[in-house]
């Protein structure tokens, strides 16, 4: 994950702050971020490009790929909430901007044949598969605003082809955003009604009536495949995931996560179904 903020020049450019997997690597020289590429990268281009035919114009473009290993792609200007994440985005209207953009990148992506002889990254991918290339990690580090609306998506490296709903399942994780109390606090502003927010979210994408019956479920899968996303990365001994998993109450915490969603699925549905 990376966003759009400038930290101070070096010799590579001006340093980009934000997320974590490609922490201090993501650069930017005027119109171009340069940073490390994906190991799909030449299918994620081709995906880019043919977003665009499709009219999507809310991501990066990519100019190329180098031969040591990293992309440029197009730099594009407005504000990202880095955490804690500040009020501004986290209002109803930034919430619902969230859910437009991502049906209309769905929109673009649903025309585009995914390249099926490409290994996607599995880790945070739908378990159930699909035929469009979903985002998979819609956080507040990957969506560029101007004026209080989701303006753009970027950091497309863990795409993978999935169904609508997982992709706004994993949204809805991170911009509800659907934790317990006691780990929201850490991270969000305090009294956001949960329920409501679901529902906007749903109604600001568009979903149908089934998909909203199927949301609260597919929201609870996708926490415990973020779960397992940071189990792998612990067990190989990153040092950035084993911080942040002490730091932020370690497994009980997800576990907390995990028992709030259930106890609470019944009335997520009636939220969403209204």
């Amino acid at each position: 994950m990376i966003d759009m903020t400038a930290e101070g020049e070096t010799a590579e450019g001006e340093a980009l702050v934000g997320g974590m997997a490609n922490a201090g690597a993501v650069f930017r020289r005027g119109a171009v971020v340069e940073r490390p590429a994906p190991r799909t990268a030449r299918a994620l281009h081709a995906h880019l490009l043919a977003l665009e035919e499709q009219g999507f114009d809310a991501a990066p473009r990519p100019i190329h790929l180098t031969a040591d290993g990293r992309e440029r792609l197009t730099f594009i200007p407005g504000d990202v909430a880095l955490p804690p994440f500040p009020r501004w985005a986290m209002s109803e209207t930034a919430l619902y901007s969230v859910g437009s953009l991502l049906r209309r990148l769905h929109e673009a992506s649903a025309a585009i044949v995914v390249d099926a002889g490409v290994e996607w990254p599995r880790s945070l991918a739908d378990p159930a598969g699909g035929t469009m290339l979903c985002h998979n990690d819609v956080c507040p580090e990957n969506v560029v605003f101007r004026d209080g609306r989701a303006a753009a998506l970027i950091d497309f490296d863990l795409a993978a082809p999935g169904r609508a709903v997982w992709d706004v399942a994993m949204t809805a994780r991170y911009w509800v955003p659907m934790l317990d109390p006691t780990s929201a606090a850490v991270l969000y502003p305090a009294g956001l009604d949960i329920p409501a927010r679901l529902r906007i979210l749903a109604d600001g994408y568009g979903l149908s009536p089934q998909e909203r019956t199927e949301l609260p479920g597919v929201i609870e899968q996708a926490t415990a495949s973020c779960r397992a996303f940071v189990d792998d990365r612990v067990a190989d001994d990153d040092p950035l995931y084993t911080r942040a998993l002490v730091e932020h109450g370690g497994w009980q915490r997800w576990d907390r996560i995990q028992e709030w969603l259930v106890a609470h699925r019944e009335m997520f549905t009636a939220a969403l179904l209204g």
